[in-house]
């Protein structure tokens, strides 16, 4: 496997396919360019699934997460844009991602992005005692 950035994506078989069971991967040092500006924008990245069959692999997450680093991109877009292609690779039960920006002129960005199949019936809630 490259150790370059990169925008392909490999997944591996869901070792328990019958369970439904979530997945939740944070991702510190995101980085992109202000297509405004040209100067870095920084995020932590948070993603979290029910798969399906199909698993993200890691380091060709992080690749991937790393091909974005000397692109412009608006905060609305690169969240929606890498929801998609995880989305693509993965054909998850449920996805979100939320891209929370670091400060920009005053203003923090925080961008959340979900896909659902709708085949798929949510589990109800357990309440413990």
């Amino acid at each position: 496997m490259s150790t370059q950035p990169g925008k392909d994506l490999e997944t591996f078989d869901n070792p328990h396919p019958g369970r439904d069971y979530s997945v939740r991967i944070r991702i510190p040092e995101f980085t992109c360019l202000c297509p405004k500006t040209g100067q870095p924008d920084f995020a932590v990245l948070n993603l979290e699934y029910v798969p399906d069959q199909r698993c993200v692999e890691l380091k060709s997450l992080k690749l991937y997460i790393w091909s974005f680093r000397d692109q412009g991109a608006f905060h609305e877009d690169v969240t929606n844009r890498m929801l998609d292609k995880l989305v693509e690779a993965c054909q998850p039960h449920f996805m979100r991602l939320t891209a929370d920006f670091n400060v920009r002129g005053g203003i923090y960005t925080t961008v959340v992005a979900e896909h659902r199949d709708p085949t798929w019936q949510t589990p109800g809630k357990v309440e413990l005692p």
